[in-house]
């Protein structure tokens, strides 16, 4: 019989938790409150993941005399999602053309729909798309590579089209990006937007979006800011909706680490460059969150700064840091019940929350088989207190070594912290320490196994700084402003690790030394005067696992 002990991990679900401080597990099980939960040795039970639907390949519901039998019409090896928005009845699924043989870009599926692999429905219908076609113009109602998607609070469908065809082969520019918003009532485009050629760089991809409707008026979604990810040409693109204006801002932190070019998914490593693609938008705090792919830390720009317009010259937007991760991520989503940021670090395969006030985290799920590879993350009004994800293989996908007979796309749905009777317990106070000189140390939390029946999370204030939550911590001399969190100490030991215990999962990474700057620190640093650095310093190319072609 062998005995471990566990380090106060949260799991956030609606069975009884089963990571504790002080507690002794069995190998083929535990113990708590007087259920037993068995488990492989090494192995952390899914708990409150539900597999909504999975396919191991995309079907279509195609037009009759459609050129099924054609690669290059629809090749089913080279097709997955990468984004999805869920309404009452339908989910809306984005599939961009990442090769050749991708027919349509924007499905839909019934959420009514009781087969576990439903065929995908063109949206709105098959006119729109452009796979196989000359016959169209780039003023057309067409669709060419969609990434993601958002549905505002009148319920229409915001649709942002890349433009880009075949971005891992021959990156095609097809047409110039746009946002379509359609009216899903009518299936109806109510409104089009083009991107002027000013904010565009020579290889942008716009791959993201978020909708800030904080200042609307009551009963409008038009009058809205929009804001995008370049993740090529890393920048923020925003829309003013009532000027019908665009301009562009970009930071070093939009742009991909080297240092964190190569990632790792259950021993498949792969190199990826991506700029800013994880996007996110807490309207309570009027913040965006974002990451590059290639980066252990996540960010933060005020609502205030990107709506003020381009950035002067010889200035530095100001970005400031809000964490580190234990790994790479994509996806990221804000938690409309306490304002936890939600992201999924890839090497784990888990989805975690993270409070940046209280500092709370938990690991709400932790699967090596459904959440590979977390490209999108949403969360919706139609099922408050659930976080719906989107996971593919995408690392099976980018090296060319997918297997066919498995499940290789997924969507997922998993409960928020406080959206339900979850059980809940706070990590250790080890995870809580700052890893950057200068940084306040959040409030302890007990160090202890605590049971609670939903998150209320506390403000909490810190003597140390300056001026509020997003002032520097005194004495600091780091080259990013603070927000007022917690940040992971990624020299000690992985909190993903103590998942897996006895086995060594994920692989031993070295650490960085807390006391050097990275290399996007150096970028950021200024002795005297803030500077701008040229965009054309950071020109990326597109040689996949050379300098790590994109694109998710």
């Amino acid at each position: 019989m062998t005995s471990k002990l566990c380090f106060g991990l949260v799991l956030a679900i609606l069975l009884p938790v089963n990571l504790c401080i002080g507690v002794h597990l069995n190998v083929a099980g535990h113990r708590f409150n007087g259920h037993v939960q068995t488990h492989a040795h090494g192995h952390v039970p899914r708990t409150s993941l539900e597999v909504v639907k999975q396919w191991k390949v995309f079907t279509y519901n195609f037009l009759p005399h459609a050129p099924v039998q054609d690669v290059n019409f629809y090749n089913p090896a080279n097709i997955l999602s990468t984004g999805l928005a869920v309404m009452n009845d339908r989910i809306f699924m984005a599939t961009p053309k990442l090769f050749a043989g991708v027919p349509s870009t924007l499905s839909w599926i019934s959420r009514g729909e009781f087969d576990e692999s439903p065929v995908l429905n063109a949206y709105p219908d098959w006119s729109y798309s452009t796979t196989g076609r000359t016959d169209f113009n780039c003023s057309d109602l067409v669709l060419v590579s969609v990434y993601r998607m958002r549905v505002d609070s009148c319920g229409r469908l915001w649709v942002l089209d890349a433009g880009i065809s075949r971005s891992l082969e021959d990156y095609e520019k097809t047409c110039p990006p746009k946002i379509l918003v359609f009216d899903v009532k009518t299936n109806q485009v109510v409104r089009r937007i083009d991107f002027p050629a000013g904010v565009l760089r020579g290889e942008s991809l716009f791959t993201n979006l978020v909708i800030d409707e904080t200042t609307a008026k009551a009963g409008t979604c038009d009058d809205v800011f929009v804001y995008i990810s370049d993740t090529v040409e890393p920048g923020i693109v925003v829309y003013d909706s009532v000027r019908d204006t665009t301009w562009r801002v970009t930071h070093p932190a939009m742009y991909p680490d080297p240092d964190f070019a190569e990632a790792n998914i259950l021993n498949d490593r792969f190199v990826l460059m991506d700029g800013v693609v994880g996007f996110t938008f807490d309207p309570q705090k009027a913040i965006v969150y974002f990451q590059p792919f290639a980066t252990d830390r996540i960010f933060s720009v005020t609502r205030e700064v990107l709506r003020a317009g381009p950035i002067a010259i010889n200035q530095v937007l100001p970005v400031k840091l809000v964490g580190k991760k234990s790994s790479q991520g994509i996806s990221l989503a804000v938690s409309p019940i306490d304002g936890s940021i939600v992201f999924s670090p890839v090497t784990e395969t888990a989805v975690a929350t993270w409070n940046p006030i209280t500092n709370e985290q938990h690991i709400l799920a932790q699967d090596t088989t459904h959440l590979q590879f977390v490209s999108d993350m949403t969360v919706t009004e139609h099922d408050r207190g659930y976080v719906y994800v989107v996971s593919s293989k995408f690392h099976r996908f980018f090296l060319k070594n997918l297997d066919k007979e498995e499940f290789n796309n997924r969507i997922i749905r998993i409960p928020l912290p406080g959206g339900a009777k979850t059980a809940v317990a706070p990590f250790p106070q080890s995870y809580q320490t700052s890893s950057f000189p200068g940084l306040p140390v959040p409030l302890t939390l007990s160090n202890y196994y605590q049971l609670t029946n939903s998150l209320q999370p506390k403000a909490i204030s810190h003597h140390a700084l300056d001026n509020g939550y997003f002032s520097r911590p005194s004495g600091t001399s780091h080259p990013y402003e603070f927000e007022n969190a917690g940040i992971i100490n990624y020299s000690l030991k992985n909190p993903f690790n103590n998942l897996n215990q006895g086995e060594s999962f994920p692989p031993p990474k070295e650490s960085r030394n807390q006391d050097q700057y990275s290399f996007l620190e150096s970028l950021a640093e200024s002795p005297t005067h803030p500077t701008s650095i040229p965009p054309i310093f950071y020109h990326q190319r597109h040689v996949r696992n050379v300098k790590g072609a994109t694109k998710h």
